[in-house]
């Protein structure tokens, strides 16, 4: 048994099911707190699955079995759910909403593999995804690597969401007003030095590595234009499934509600940086840039041993 402890929830695994797949134990509780939405540490209101934006992420095997308890806690002022882009469920029962201090349970069968959304689904949904609550599921393909999906170097998950104005009214919301900034896994410029004076992380690689990024579109209206400035996507396959393949991509569409995976390929002879954008101006000069740095000596666990989403 493999055994994953996130700050509010707990991943375990466990064996069940056909040809190596396993029954995955997934339990989360959502809180509602006042978390750093930016890198000089303003706080503000936000709600969200296990105290962190994006969630803890998921990650299972084509054909597992997600065995999911979500718990609202009993301090919360709002109904929670959970709906998990990679279930084929009922939205009346499974994705139902959950008082605060009550569980739910249910259980699904990852069928597709590909990069997913998971967000709560409660009324109103614009208002609760805005405020934090989303997150990812990966769901590799029961084949592993291959000359559809070569194995990467180093992988990161990046998710693209909304900040609001504090207080902004669930309609307004719905309708975008009130809206003041992009976040990239719940800070404004989280991963960029050069537009924020106050950002302590990077993105690494060693020249010449394959750098996948498991890309999520959380905002709740628009599109993001991924684009890597001073780079090329070696590869883009739609929802993250194999057989959507894309090559040699300057920039590619990715919907709200949607994920795309993305390989990018330094030069192998010499350091390098690349800016991963998106390439909507006013996302990108409020908050969704990321810097990718490329240099021989890079962070040997960055984008490895589970740390795909860099805190």
């Amino acid at each position: 048994m493999r055994t994953f402890i996130f700050a509010f929830g707990v991943l375990c695994f466990t064996a069940s099911g056909f040809a190596d797949a396993e029954t995955v134990n997934v339990e989360m509780t959502v809180k509602e707190l006042e978390l750093e939405i930016d890198n000089a540490g303003t706080k503000q209101s936000m709600w969200t699955f296990g105290g962190t934006i994006p969630g803890p992420l998921v990650r299972v095997r084509q054909g597992d079995v997600v065995d999911f308890t979500l718990h609202n806690d009993k301090a919360n002022g709002q109904s929670h759910s959970m709906d998990f882009h990679a279930a084929q469920a009922d939205v009346l029962d499974e994705f139902a909403p959950v008082k605060p201090g009550k569980t739910k349970k249910f259980k699904f069968v990852a069928k597709v593999p590909g990069v997913f959304i998971y967000h709560c689904g409660s009324d109103a949904m614009s208002e609760h995804i805005a405020r934090g609550m989303y997150g990812v599921i990966i769901v590799d393909p029961a084949d592993g690597y291959g000359e559809a999906l070569p194995r990467p170097d180093r992988e990161y998950v990046i998710v693209q969401g909304d900040l609001f104005e504090e207080g902004t009214k669930p309609n307004d919301i719905t309708m975008g007003i009130g809206w003041k900034a992009s976040l990239v896994n719940g800070r404004v410029f989280h991963y960029d030095p050069v537009h924020d004076a106050n950002a302590s992380i990077a993105l690494e690689s060693e020249p010449g590595e394959r750098v996948r990024l498991y890309f999520v579109n959380a905002s709740i209206n628009e599109s993001a234009a991924f684009h890597p400035i001073a780079g090329i996507w070696e590869r883009v396959w739609d929802n993250g499934n194999p057989k959507n393949v894309l090559y040699g991509m300057q920039t590619v569409d990715v919907p709200p509600a949607h994920g795309m995976v993305f390989d990018i390929v330094s030069p192998a002879d010499r350091n390098s940086n690349n800016a991963l954008v998106d390439h909507r101006m006013k996302h990108a000069l409020n908050g969704a840039i990321s810097v990718l740095m490329n240099y021989t000596g890079a962070d040997p666990e960055k984008g490895r041993n589970g740390n795909l989403i860099l805190r």
